[in-house]
């Protein structure tokens, strides 16, 4: 189709997305029909909870319309939400279709799963489906002709959220975000109609290829699983040169670097008002910083700021609150920064980002906001009135974005009905009492006691929401406001949502702090920041009571800081839930009596969305005035302890510069256990909670339990005989036996729990070196799905460790690795990799230098594993092999193609086309293998090599491989130009000016990278 007449198409669409309550009553969904000119239209099946609507107009017959919304290949086309497929989803959406879908939702990846009805063709097709936490979506699509046959075609989307964590504030923002999404979507409906294979004007035949229905079959992702986070090197930013002279910190009489990151004010806001003008989320950050900047004692420094950074809020999304917050203080930043949709550990990583900027000299003045407006959002919802508040234009967004989303839960806790916090949390807690060995009556009064303790420093905080300290017996009560929730859980022993409350912080270099004229008694010092996340889905941690990440980030902060944690003095752990503060503090090695929080935590203080820690540093800022020889840490968490931050303050200057670890590159992890739902035999009982109807009643029980090799099922029972026995007793550690549907208690004597299973992989830190061992002896190191993300995870962590140079991939002393494991293939469980392809690396090798050292057979799979390795060190009695023709298969994972690029085209078609394998000292020979050892002496001489490289300048290492590697898509006229490229960069770099003065002064040189 000509551009021109796709332009006018495009302009014809009249679309609209109006929340349902803004509409007349007259051809709402509960109307009998809408009518167009050519007559009714079919009404949708249902209206949800929090509903929404989307019309268009299109220029082509509803028959035409119809098939191109029937045909899932074209849905890419169209559906803006739409990132994949999981699974192979139908050939056309008929009556009863299912199908699983991969989408975008609110800027978080998930996984969508589909069911069809009311498919009339042309008229109607209706999808309902689950999305994250237990949501449902209803789009319920509905076609009409406008005026004469083929003249055009009404299509109308009435679509809705409800159920799981959709029943509160989260509810009207997903249906706002659908809306628009759907908006968006009928738009391209127009075009993607358009380029329908005979369409008038449409090319024969579609020049973009369809989306490969069996993409998800392919990639081997199963359905429940987390897409890994992926791991890239940060990409340069400028830096402000030249640096301005050092600042005297008079208290100290300390010279401190100018670009010291120094917290110059902070501000709150809790708004009682419900009253939606002038109080949306950004509104109220605004609000924030203004108290902000009158905290620091300066005024016109919020326009100052070239970088601003903003937390999302639940209640109200915008793509880029940042840059509204520059515009309202006229502040005209290089960059704008959010955090990730979802996870409260938001506000803590933005201000972390935000010292480690300063003191790279990425920014002079950062200002750091954020808010929620739960309750003014929920208010309105009740009244059925619209808030009004301001949008952006498509295409705004941030310039960088701080942290992670993926999909929450996996399919066995979605199946049981852990889809929010409260009782994933919950649940977690009856594992901790388990851990620790108490009795139920003990454990509710030693979480009702620390409860006790938090209300009692709300009852002190101008800005809680729920101010007033309350008993551990009245915390224990369930009646009145204290209704139960979730077992353990009563209503105040929870996270409190609906609130509407801000913060602001601001961050400065001391050069810029000392230049604006902020009195040095509002300083306080970032000392150190860390990050790290555990396992992502509950149900696969090796230990629910537990938290290597929160352990990690602690250790982190903690060294870089030079402390103890015996030398914090003042302390805020995120408080959503006793168990998330009960785990901390254990893995920090905090005493639980001592005072954990200086707000009151979540309960008391308030929960606001994703921006809880910023109120606790807020709140630290002036203890730590006061008390300026004093040190206080805050931690934050995200979705189900699963994405921790941490930082350590101080108004004393650090002795060390800022820097905000990210302690995952070098957190040893345990095994990861298999979740299942559907299982049958004995397992031991885990974990349980009892989640409760708004009326008190029992609702249903949720419960974990260890299989004997180790597995992890997640079930959720009705039956009213067991949620009796459960809550009468304590059942930690009895005997049940699952069969499909039931769940019974065959013993009550205490067993030990089962212990996971080995893990997959071993990663070892020899200081810039990193050691990959693979870990399956069982299977020859077969490399099945867990395996493969394993790899890719680690290599991922790899490349992204500045103190990483080389890797070494390795095996067991007989077996390097017999390739894929094909069992599990067999169950549907390849090792493929959505960012490293197959076997979790070879179809992206890291860009860092990878040795492969090989003992025994390397064999189909592990033969090309060795070879994605840019050099192979091997034992002279090593075997390497392709025979997937002996299979009717073929090395597509880069076996045939390398040995092609590496080994003479006879040698490497003789390997090819036999199948057979070839001895280590042959293919040395021929300069596939770079070195041959003695039988077990592959790995040593493999880090002995790695050192080697390691001691060179990384950027030059860096640049050199690239060379290698790229020069053969180079052609004769370009090469030297690439070459000019490379050298230039080298040239003007940190390490080059190192290394020639290192070489001057006969010392060995200290590489930066850079």
């Amino acid at each position: 189709m000509p551009a021109r007449q796709r332009l006018a198409m495009l302009r014809a669409v009249a679309a609209s997305a109006l929340p349902r309550r803004s509409r007349p009553a007259t051809g709402g969904p509960g109307a009998a029909a809408r009518e167009t000119a050519a007559g009714a239209m079919v009404a949708p099946p249902r209206e949800l909870k929090y509903p929404f609507a989307a019309s268009a107009e299109i220029p082509a017959s509803p028959q035409d319309v119809f098939a191109v919304l029937a045909d899932p290949a074209r849905m890419p086309d169209w559906l803006v939400l739409h990132t994949g497929w999981a699974g192979t989803p139908p050939a056309r959406i008929t009556d009863g279709a299912r199908f699983a879908q991969r989408a975008k939702l609110m800027g978080m990846a998930t996984e969508v799963r589909w069911t069809a009805s009311g498919v009339r063709e042309p008229a109607s097709l209706w999808l309902d489906g689950t999305g994250p936490m237990g949501i449902v979506v209803g789009l319920y699509l509905s076609l009409g002709s406008l005026g004469t046959a083929g003249s055009g075609t009404l299509v109308r989307i009435d679509g809705g959220v409800e159920g799981g964590s959709a029943d509160g504030p989260l509810g009207p923002m997903v249906a706002r975000n659908l809306a628009d999404a759907m908006t968006k979507s009928l738009q391209r409906l127009a075009a993607a109609v358009a380029d329908r294979p005979g369409a008038a004007g449409a090319p024969a035949s579609r020049t973009s290829p369809r989306e490969p229905r069996s993409h998800d079959k392919a990639s081997g992702r199963l359905s429940g699983q987390a897409t890994p986070e992926r791991r890239e090197p940060p990409r340069p930013r400028p830096v402000r040169t030249p640096k301005p002279a050092p600042v005297r910190h008079e208290r100290t009489g300390r010279e401190i670097d100018a670009w010291t990151p120094v917290i110059v004010g902070v501000g709150q806001v809790s708004e009682r008002s419900t009253d939606p003008l002038g109080a949306d989320p950004v509104s109220l950050a605004v609000r924030a910083l203004r108290a902000a900047e009158q905290d620091s004692g300066v005024t016109g420094l919020l326009s100052t700021a070239d970088s601003v950074a903003y937390v999302p809020s639940v209640s109200w999304q915008y793509p880029d609150g940042a840059a509204l917050i520059a515009a309202a203080v006229g502040a005209a930043p290089a960059e704008t920064v959010r955090s990730s949709t979802f996870g409260g550990d938001g506000g803590l990583r933005l201000i972390n980002d935000a010292a480690a900027s300063i003191v790279a000299g990425h920014a002079t003045v950062v200002l750091v906001g954020g808010a929620e407006a739960a309750a003014t959002a929920a208010a309105a919802e009740k009244a059925g009135r619209e808030l009004g508040w301001p949008g952006q234009p498509e295409g705004a967004a941030p310039g960088r974005i701080v942290g992670v989303d993926l999909e929450p839960n996996n399919d066995p806790e979605t199946a049981a009905g852990l889809v929010a916090p409260i009782y994933m949390y919950a649940l977690i807690e009856s594992a901790v009492r388990g851990k620790l060995g108490l009795s139920v009556p003990d454990h509710q009064r030693r979480i009702t006691e620390l409860w006790s303790r938090f209300s009692a420093v709300a009852a002190e905080n101008p800005y809680a929401w729920l101010p007033g300290a309350r008993t551990a017996d009245e915390l224990a009560g369930t009646s009145g406001e204290n209704r139960p929730i979730s077992a353990p859980y009563p209503k105040l022993l929870t996270a409190h949502l609906q609130v509407n409350q801000a913060t602001g912080v601001i961050l400065c270099s001391a050069a810029a702090a000392e230049a604006a004229g902020i009195p040095q008694d509002r300083w306080v010092f970032p000392h150190a920041g860390a990050h790290a996340t555990d396992e992502w889905f509950v149900s696969e941690r090796a230990d629910l009571a537990a938290s290597p990440a929160i352990r990690a980030a602690g250790a982190a902060v903690l060294n870089h800081a030079g402390l103890d944690i015996s030398d914090i003095t003042h302390v805020d752990l995120y408080a959503c839930f006793p168990s998330a503060v009960e785990i901390a503090a254990d893995e920090l090695g905090l005493d639980l009596q001592r005072q954990l929080t200086v707000t009151g935590g979540l309960t008391f203080a308030g929960g606001p969305g994703n921006n809880y820690s910023g109120h606790a540093v807020a709140n630290l800022v002036p203890l730590l005035r006061a008390d300026p020889e004093a040190s206080g840490l805050a931690t934050a968490l995200g979705w189900y302890l699963t994405k921790h931050a941490a930082g350590v303050f101080s108004a004393t200057p650090p002795e060390r510069p800022y820097a905000d670890v990210d302690a995952d590159l070098r957190m040893p992890r345990p095994a990861a256990r298999t979740a299942a739902g559907s299982y049958a035999g004995p397992a031991v009982l885990e974990a349980y909670t009892i989640p409760y109807d708004r009326s008190g009643s029992p609702a249903a029980a949720v419960v974990t339990a260890l299989a004997p090799d180790g597995a992890r099922i997640v079930r959720r029972a009705t039956d009213p005989e067991l949620i009796a026995r459960l809550l009468a007793d304590d059942p930690l550690g009895w005997t049940v036996e699952f069969t499909a549907d039931t769940v019974t208690v065959t013993d009550t004597t205490r067993s030990p729990l089962p212990a996971p299973a080995e893990p997959p992989l071993i990663v070892e830190w020899h200081g810039p070196v990193t050691v990959f061992r693979l870990h399956r002896p069982a299977v020859r190191n077969a490399i099945d799905l867990a395996t493969a993300r394993a790899l890719e995870r680690a290599v991922d962590a790899f490349e992204a460790d500045p103190s990483a140079r080389v890797a070494v991939l390795t095996g067991g002393d007989t077996t390097f690795c017999s390739g894929m494991d094909l069992k599990a293939a067999a169950r549907g469980e390849y090792p493929i990799t959505e960012g490293r392809g197959l076997l979790g690396i070879t179809a992206r090798p890291p860009a860092k230098p990878l040795i492969a050292a090989v003992e025994g057979s390397a064999l189909a799979g592990g033969c090309e594993l060795a070879l994605a390795a840019d050099l192979i060190v091997a034992a002279e009695d090593a075997w390497f092999g392709i025979p997937e023709v002996k299979r009717g298969l073929i090395a597509a994972a880069g076996g045939v193609l390398r040995l092609a690029q590496s080994l003479p085209r006879s040698t490497a078609l003789e390997m090819a086309l036999t199948g057979a394998p070839l001895p280590a000292r042959r293919l040395h020979e021929l300069g596939l293998i770079n070195r041959v050892t003695g039988p077990g002496k592959a790995l040593k001489t493999a880090l002995e090599l790695a050192q080697e490289i390691a001691a060179n300048a990384p950027l030059s290492v860096r640049l050199s491989k690239r060379i290698v590697d790229e020069h053969r898509d180079w052609s004769t006229a370009e090469s030297f130009d690439r070459l000019s490229d490379f050298a230039g960069e080298v040239i003007g770099s940190a390490d080059a000016r190192e290394g020639i003065r290192a070489f001057a002064e006969g010392r060995a040189p200290q590489w930066k990278g850079i």
